[in-house]
């Protein structure tokens, strides 16, 4: 199975997963690239999986509806025009072609209804995360609360170290410039943002990440941490009753960063 990041916008992912003939895509918000890198790599669309209803994730369903007639995966809390199949917490869903397998988890806080699918027969595994977590940052609150950012955070979290994250923006070195300041002392985040910034510089994507790499190095996954709480403290200008008021705290410096 190869996957491969399909740019749109100004640094938008979507993903694409082929086994040669047949293609997974995930959160298609413009169809027209995905239907040239569809014909360009000879492959047919086989389903589409959606983690949100932003239209930067869902706005070319319809294009490519019209094209195919695939299963359309969705989050069921969320109104999404073209999904045929909601998902809940705690689904296994099963795409035809290419054949792959999905555990779908509750990632609220982005939005209410957001999902991730992490994959089951895949190792070392992966899951498409949409906009909940990013390399060295996470989404922002749109509609979620921090408890239930928090929650989610910790369910991708405790996904095994390997675990490749397929996050949907190229936001790495923005985000890590701000984990510089959350959390001043981490040798392990500067030497990703060294391979970053060399990524980046060859036009290459710094995605995807793993888990394991996001906990020695984001600090929305490192509240428990005093390195980052102490920091995120000492800015808000008054102590913290617990993680979750320390992860509010450090989203709200992030959002005016």
């Amino acid at each position: 199975m190869d996957i491969i990041p399909v740019p749109a916008f100004r640094d938008n992912y979507i993903w694409l997963a082929h086994d040669g003939r047949h293609a997974l895509v995930v959160d298609p918000g413009d169809a027209a690239v995905v239907e040239q890198a569809l014909d360009r790599l000879g492959l047919q669309l086989g389903a589409i999986l959606v983690t949100h209803h932003h239209p930067d994730h869902v706005g070319g369903l319809g294009q490519l509806l019209a094209r195919s007639a695939v299963p359309v995966f969705g989050p069921a809390g969320e109104s999404i025009e073209g999904v045929s199949d909601p998902v809940f917490d705690g689904d296994e869903i099963r795409v035809a072609t290419p054949a792959l397998g999905f555990r779908v988890l509750d990632v609220p806080g982005h939005t209410a209804g957001h999902v991730a699918y992490v994959a089951m027969d895949i190792e070392p595994g992966l899951v498409f995360c949409g906009d909940t977590l990013f390399s060295a940052g996470c989404g922002r609150l749109f509609e979620g609360s921090p408890a239930q950012l928090a929650a989610s955070l910790a369910k991708l979290a405790a996904l095994p170290p390997t675990t490749r994250v397929y996050c949907t923006h190229e936001y790495t070195l923005s985000n890590l410039a701000f984990a510089r300041v959350a959390e001043p002392d981490n040798p392990a985040r500067d030497a990703y943002a060294l391979q970053c910034e060399s990524l980046r510089t060859r036009g290459e994507p710094t995605l995807p990440t793993t888990i394991g790499r996001e906990r020695a190095i984001n600090p929305f996954l490192r509240c428990d941490q005093p390195s980052v709480a102490g920091a995120v403290a000492a800015h808000a200008g008054q102590a913290l009753q617990d993680e979750v008021a320390c992860l509010a705290a450090l989203r709200a410096w992030k959002d005016g960063f």
